[in-house]
């Protein structure tokens, strides 16, 4: 009966492969969000969103850890670096706010792992160096939305500004990014004012701007401390117009605004403005597929910050089969081959434009990428350029 033990070891070495090849079709994505604290209107739709991604790709079946870092930048470094040692994530979507994610770069870098960032700050990846090459970002940077703001101003023949921004990296960035602009279009600032998410008035920063009396003002904020500056500039009798980023582009904006943010300017996301937007743009249907998705799952429409994850999302999609075409989940080897994949991404369509990413820019929008447009009667309309 010699023949039962080469049986018996050919069993073994084939339930044993199959498992080896179960575990090569696993992979664990993490998904932090800010549901909770000061930007909760960016992160809520966020981790909304996390239902909605893909549960497998290919071969290969995704494991999502969705977690809520409360708006606090300690909070995401801490779910950041377990993510990345004990449950040995191949990438994370996420932190929903640019000084969380800003704080989380380093740690990522180290580990080599992938992070879809669904930020608005272009600083986690401009400059490129060492710790940015891991990063791939799902929202426009600021430079796209600056250039059509400043071509606005400058087609209406503005001559002063204002600014007001946080005091964190998406104001900061901002500031940096919008001054050669402004300056190249002859446009002075007279008025330069910080304030914190978190305040809860921004009397003072206000009453400067007013006494400086530009012809416009701008803030850049994201979520909802978009709307604070801009109340109280209306209080304070300000009268001219008023520009914001596409930090600015969710429902709570226009609702917790009312009538004082009616005529506001903007840059965005066509989501805002799906139902005037051609039906020969490529990323339409893409955005009503993830709109009525949303609506079926929650009852009602998301704000476009929840397109940034779906976005990161459709990016894992194409990725993940060219990575594991190099190496299985879960393994270094993999990880850097999702980066390298990541990078050489080539028109596809998202929610919001279409991912060109490249060595150099991993953000990968272009015009088709935003909108310009107006607050009127509580609806955003497209605005000509």
């Amino acid at each position: 009966m010699n023949w039962i033990h080469p049986l018996r070891a050919a069993l073994v070495a084939a339930a044993t492969a199959a498992v080896a090849l179960g575990a090569q079709a696993q992979m664990k994505v993490g998904v932090i969000a800010s549901a909770t604290g000061p930007i909760g209107a960016v992160g809520i739709p966020q981790k909304n969103t996390a239902a909605l991604l893909p549960r497998r790709i290919g071969d290969i079946d995704v494991e999502y850890i969705v977690l809520d870092d409360g708006s606090d930048s300690t909070t995401t470094v801490t779910q950041v670096r377990r993510l990345l040692s004990q449950d040995k994530v191949d990438a994370i979507i996420g932190p929903s706010g640019s000084p969380n994610a800003m704080a989380s770069l380093q740690f990522l870098s180290e580990a080599k792992t992938p992070l879809l960032a669904p930020v608005g700050t272009a600083a986690v990846v401009l400059p490129m160096d060492e710790h940015k090459r891991w990063v791939f970002k799902t929202t426009q940077n600021d430079g796209l939305i600056a250039e059509a703001l400043v071509a606005h101003m400058a087609k209406t023949g503005v001559k002063t500004l204002g600014f007001i921004g946080l005091s964190d990296a998406f104001g900061e960035s901002w500031y940096r990014t919008v001054t050669p602009m402004l300056e190249r279009a002859g446009i002075r600032i007279v008025a330069n004012e910080r304030y914190q998410r978190g305040d809860a008035s921004v009397l003072a920063q206000a009453t400067k701007i007013v006494a400086a009396n530009p012809d416009v003002v701008l803030v850049a904020a994201a979520g909802a401390p978009t709307v604070l500056p801009e109340t109280t500039l209306v209080e304070r009798g300000y009268r001219g117009h008023i520009y914001q980023t596409h930090g600015a582009a969710t429902p709570d904006f226009v609702r917790l605004g009312g009538k004082a943010v009616e005529g506001t300017i903007m840059a965005a996301s066509l989501m805002l403005v799906l139902d005037q937007i051609a039906d020969t743009n490529p990323s339409r249907k893409v955005a009503l597929d993830y709109i009525a998705a949303y609506q079926k799952l929650y009852g009602s429409r998301p704000a476009t910050f929840g397109a940034n994850v779906y976005d990161a999302g459709l990016l894992l999609q194409r990725a993940v089969p060219e990575a594991a075409k190099k190496a299985r989940p879960g393994t270094p080897e993999f990880r850097s081959a999702l980066r390298d994949a990541l990078e050489s991404v080539h028109e596809l369509v998202g929610t919001q434009g279409v991912y060109n990413m490249t060595p150099q820019d991993h953000s990968g929008f272009d015009q088709r990428g935003r909108e310009l447009m107006v607050l009127k009667n509580g609806t955003w309309q497209l605005l000509t350029p």
